[in-house]
Parts: C-alpha cells; structure tokens; sequence
C-alpha cells in the first residue's frame, strides 16, 4: 500500500510563492504519472500539474506559466512551486500517483488573500 503525504501549504499574500511536497512511501519510478490536483470550496477537484515517468509534464491554463511540477527520485517526492499566487488559486491540493491503482494524500490547504 502506497502512501503519499502532501506538506507545503499556508497562507501567502497575492503575488507570493509556495512550495508543495508529496512524499511517497515507496519508490517513485514506478508510478506511470503523478499528478497535483486542487479543489476549492464547492467546486470540483481540478488537476493543476502532471509529471510522466519520462519527464513529460503538464499544465492547467490557468497556472501556466506561475506553477511547475518536478520531482526527487532520491527522496521519493514530487514537488509544486507555485508563484505568482493569486486569491483563485485558494483550495486544498491533493497529491495523485498512478501505477494503476490509483493513490491519492490527505490534501494540503492553500490560501492566497488578496
């Protein structure tokens, strides 16, 4: 059983930087994609960021450009750098990996104010 623990998140005025972690208890090679997703109150969870086993990554258009996804094969952990923060970016991001099974974390709470 896989676990994938998410830590980074706070609350960061608008304009500022955060740093998502996802720290899986296994080996990342084996996951085919990992993927950030976010979901805001009363809305959907939206994916945000990919990460293919070959390095292939991909974005949201809403966060093209401000957020990139990347990953530590020594420590097991996929990242999210997100600048340029802005209020709608607010919600709580999930870590998702895929072998399959699919495996998600408990979420990480972000909040830009304005």
């Amino acid at each position: 059983q896989v676990q994938l623990v998410e830590s980074g998140g706070g609350l960061v005025q608008a304009g500022g930087s955060l740093r998502l972690s996802c720290a899986a208890s296994g080996s990342i090679l084996s996951f085919n994609v990992m993927n950030w997703y976010r979901q805001a109150p009363g809305k959907q969870r939206d994916l945000v960021a990919l990460i293919t086993s070959g390095g292939l990554t991909n974005y949201a258009d809403s966060v093209k450009g401000r957020f990139t996804i990347s990953r530590d094969y020594a420590k097991n952990t996929v990242y999210l750098q997100m600048n340029s923060l802005k209020a709608e970016d607010t919600a709580v991001y999930y870590c998702n990996a895929v072998l399959p099974p699919t495996y998600w974390g408990q979420g990480t709470q972000v909040t830009v104010s304005s």
